[in-house]
């Protein structure tokens, strides 16, 4: 077990580090994306204007009716947003496009005419905190790169197992930390980090691997609903319980959908969010009016699911779910469930900035498990790669400075190039990509270039000044900063702000503990493993 703990946990804790650290920012990636929009501003300061103007809803939706009879008449499936809080307030259609794929317009409310895409202030291109969320867990491949983070996952629960089997003093061990003990002290503080989120590191690995079953576990699909392509969604539309027949080919009128929306929002007791309407103009068709989920809901829930009404065209009701319910079952249920822990759809505030401590102590976890891999063999080694065990130990120095250091690196240098890449760049999303993977491919150049200590200080120094100077940069370049954005109640700029500020002192402390410290003793092979070796 020891032997699995050490070789398990080594070889998947880069990655894993990787995940939990991208992981932990994807937990607020809605507001990273609202920071790297900074063009925002002014579209937010025109929805607040709307928002003091009544909204006349009946209009709305007779105008995106009409719209999508005139323009999409043949698709199967019409979705209206009559207030959309996402675009300031505004008229929004969507549809189902011949190929399949999902289609949108935003509408103008007054008119009903669509809206092109240049009606509001030009923004820069990014993909934000989006960028975080797919690369945690699909490395931004989502064929590939999500079963390389499932086997990580699977080598993380073995590892969990077989840590705490090794370690049998291990929540005794949590209560005592030796400071300045080397190896000891790195062996205390892994422990420490690793007991503390126990549940949570068994939680989050579990239910990242089952959210992802259908893909991972395919076998018992294939053998229930068969092999053809259609066989996942039929599989996926039980599992949500989507009841969508099919079309009759008798045309029906649409009818007034105010008095049916008004209607479903008194059975779900939430604000009317987006009107689906399934097989339109058809006698079978399906009026869906679904809610929008408040912070009170998110409070009691911990299913995301908000609530649902479903009515015929003769204003029938069909289907109702309430606030947190499922249409699906026991099944459906407890997918959902499992996806909500995972992705923090629950709990509002308070709970996200659990999940993001929990994961950064995750990360810790990691780091300080591939660092005391080395702390033990820096002073002596077994000799386990014969004659080639120094230039082995020195090639996973290096992945530790890249993995853990060079990582963190890059994360902030990715929010320097969304201020520093000109706004009308062509791919400019594509580049801060771009920037992100060079600066990491960089770091892990100098790791191996330079001498361990010297990389550890070095990257730890440059992530301290880029994290403490992007408020400075922000200043620069858009005259913004958090003083100013808590002025104006931007709390999601300014958070951004202070917590790259935190971590950049965080940074500087531990690179200066690292410069005051003497460094340690070349390691030499241990005169034991040669005697049982020659034996």
């Amino acid at each position: 077990m020891a032997w699995l703990h050490t070789w398990v946990g080594l070889w998947f804790s880069w990655l894993l580090f990787a995940v939990f650290l991208t992981g932990s920012l994807a937990v607020f990636s809605e507001p990273i994306t609202h920071w790297m929009t900074p063009e925002h501003q002014q579209a937010e300061a025109l929805a607040a204007q709307k928002e003091s103007v009544p909204v006349d809803r009946a209009r709305r939706l007779e105008l995106a009716v009409d719209y999508m009879a005139r323009n999409h008449s043949g698709a199967t499936m019409w979705e209206i947003w009559p207030v959309d809080r996402f675009h300031g307030n505004g008229l929004t259609a969507y549809w189902f496009d011949k190929s399949g794929e999902y289609a949108d317009a935003e509408l103008d409310p007054v008119t009903g005419a669509e809206l092109d895409d240049h009606h509001e202030a030009e923004a820069r291109a990014t993909q934000g905190g989006t960028h975080f969320v797919d690369f945690h867990y699909t490395l931004h491949d989502a064929g590939l790169g999500l079963w390389i983070v499932a086997f990580a996952s699977m080598a993380m629960l073995v590892a969990l197992i077989s840590g705490v089997v090794t370690h049998k003093r291990i929540f005794k061990d949590f209560f005592t930390f030796r400071a300045r003990k080397g190896q000891r002290s790195w062996l205390d503080a892994h422990n420490a980090v690793a007991v503390l989120t126990l549940p949570f590191q068994f939680m989050i690995a579990y239910t990242g691997i089952v959210i992802s079953s259908a893909i991972l576990m395919p076998a018992p699909v294939a053998a229930t609903y068969g092999a053809d392509p259609q066989a996942r969604g039929q599989f996926l539309a039980e599992l949500s319980g989507e009841d969508r027949p099919a079309r009759s080919g008798v045309a029906q009128a649409m009818p007034t959908l105010e008095p049916i929306v008004a209607r479903g929002e008194q059975l779900i007791g939430q604000a009317a969010r987006a009107i689906v309407i399934n097989n339109p103009e058809d006698s079978s068709m399906r009026i869906g009016v679904y809610g929008w989920n408040e912070d009170s809901d998110e409070a009691h829930n911990i299913s995301a699911t908000t609530g649902m009404a479903e009515f015929s065209a003769s204003g029938e009701l069909l289907r109702l779910r309430p606030p947190g319910g499922v249409n699906g079952g026991a099944p459906s249920l407890t997918f959902q469930v499992m996806s909500s822990l995972h992705m923090v759809k629950f709990g509002g505030l308070a709970m996200k900035w659990l999940y993001f401590i929990c994961g950064l102590a995750g990360a810790a976890m990691m780091g300080t498990g591939a660092l005391l891999f080395m702390v033990k063999r820096r002073t002596k080694h077994g000799g386990e790669f014969g004659s080639a065990t120094a230039r082995v130990y020195r090639l996973i120095e290096g992945l530790n400075v890249a993995a853990l250091a060079g990582l963190a690196i890059a994360c902030i240098g990715y929010f320097w190039a969304n201020r520093l890449l000109p706004v009308a760049l062509e791919n400019r999303a594509l580049w801060e990509l771009r920037c992100f993977f060079l600066i990491w491919a960089l770091t892990l150049a100098h790791a191996w270039l330079c001498s361990p200590r010297r990389a550890w200080i070095s990257q730890l120094a440059l992530l301290s000044a880029l994290c403490l100077l992007l408020p400075v940069l922000s200043l620069v370049t858009l005259g913004d900063h958090p003083v100013a954005q808590i002025a104006r109640g931007d709390w999601e700029s300014a958070g951004v702000e202070l917590t790259a500020v935190a971590f950049g002192v965080l940074s500087a402390w531990a690179a200066l503990l690292l410069w005051r410290r003497p460094a340690s003793a070349p390691a030499r092979r241990n005169p034991r493993s040669n005697a049982e070796a020659a034996a």
